[in-house]
C-alpha cells in the first residue's frame, strides 16, 4: 500500500476484540518506534509496553485505553534529549510524537488499529508504573484488532482541511 492510502486509512479505534497481538506484530512496531528519527538522532524515547492483565488494570485507574489487548506508553528521556541551544526547547515531545506516528502507522500496516490517548494524568500512570522522574509519559497507544468497521478512509474528502487553508508560502 503506498505511504497515502495507509495514512488514509489509519483513524483512531475505540473497541477492540479480546484478540492478543501476536509477538511477532509486537516486535514490528517496536523496530518501527527504534527506526524513528528523533532531534540530533539523541534517541530520547522510552518504550513501556503493557499487555498483561495486571498491568492493563492499573493503566485502566487512569486512561480510557477502550479495551486494547495492548498498550505503550510512549515517554520521553528528559536527561537524554537534543535542546535547541537557542530558546532552550526540549524536544522530548517532538521526538516521542515522532516515535508515536511511526508505531500507530507499522500498526495500519499490519492489519492492527490504534488509539493514540494523551487523556492521563501523568502523575497517575507515573505512580502506577514506577516511572522515573526524568521520563515523561507523552501519548498512551492503544493497539488491537478493531471490534467493528472503521471510518472510511474517504472521511478525509470533508472531514479535513484543504491544503491552501494552512500552508503559506514564503511569508504569513
Amino acid at each position: 500500500m503506498d505511504f497515502l492510502s495507509l495514512a488514509k486509512q489509519r483513524c483512531s479505534v475505540r473497541k477492540y476484540k479480546k484478540d492478543a497481538v501476536e509477538a511477532e506484530k509486537l516486535e514490528k512496531l517496536l523496530e518501527a518506534a527504534r527506526v524513528a528519527p528523533t532531534a540530533a538522532n539523541m534517541q530520547s524515547h522510552r518504550l513501556l509496553v503493557v499487555k498483561s492483565e495486571e498491568g492493563l488494570a492499573k493503566l485502566s485507574k487512569d486512561v480510557n485505553f477502550h479495551g486494547a489487548p495492548l498498550a505503550i506508553v510512549v515517554c520521553g528521556d528528559h536527561s537524554e534529549v537534543f535542546v535547541r541551544p537557542f530558546d532552550m526547547k526540549d524536544m522530548v515531545d517532538v521526538d516521542a510524537t515522532i516515535v508515536a506516528d511511526h508505531i500507530v502507522l507499522e500498526a495500519e500496516d499490519l492489519g492492527l488499529s490504534t488509539c493514540w490517548l494523551t487523556y492521563f494524568e501523568p502523575s497517575v500512570i507515573r505512580k502506577e508504573f514506577n516511572i522515573p522522574k526524568n521520563l515523561e509519559p507523552v501519548a498512551i497507544i492503544a493497539v488491537g484488532y478493531a471490534a467493528s468497521a472503521k471510518t472510511s478512509p474517504d472521511r478525509h474528502a470533508f472531514d479535513r482541511k484543504e491544503v491552501s487553508e494552512f500552508v503559506f508560502n514564503e511569508t504569513f
